[in-house]
């Protein structure tokens, strides 16, 4: 994501030095001045630069090696989050739930964990950022632990 907002960023830039220091681009360019393209191209960077943060996008690490279960995780986008990290015994791994909301463009997981308090659930994962492979495996994984909730 973040090789795509720089490119994002140069392109911007780009037109900005072309249309207004070298004066390369002639205007009105497809009936519309260079105020109006300018708006534009800024109004969709900042919306592709924000769009992360809006779908809540995280960067997971996920290991299910060993007796753990390991969710190492951080918020993308321009104002990154904290890096976060979940470990969970396999054999009190409880379960997990999965969700999807905005039309299915943000997906969740819930984990679970069996203590001698009751059960634990963790604060959700956003999974929207890894590939449809990347999720199926890790919740293959998760599957073969526990019961989904």
């Amino acid at each position: 994501m973040r090789i795509k907002l720089f490119a994002a960023t140069v392109i911007l830039l780009t037109y900005i030095v072309l249309a207004y220091i070298a004066r390369m681009i002639r205007f009105p360019l497809l009936g519309l001045s260079d105020t109006a393209w300018t708006l534009i191209l800024v109004v969709l960077y900042l919306a592709y630069a924000f769009m992360p943060m809006y779908l809540t996008y995280q960067y997971i690490y996920f290991s299910d090696e060993g007796e753990s279960f390991i969710f190492r995780y951080f918020t993308a986008g321009i104002v990154g989050g904290k890096k976060n990290s979940i470990e969970i015994s396999k054999a009190s791994f409880s379960g997990y739930r999965t969700k999807a909301r905005f039309f299915g463009m943000i997906q969740i997981i819930d984990l679970y964990q069996k203590l001698p308090e009751g059960v634990a659930k963790y604060p959700p994962l956003y999974v929207s950022s890894l590939s449809r492979e990347e999720r199926s495996k890790m919740l293959k994984s998760l599957d073969s632990h526990a019961v989904r909730q």
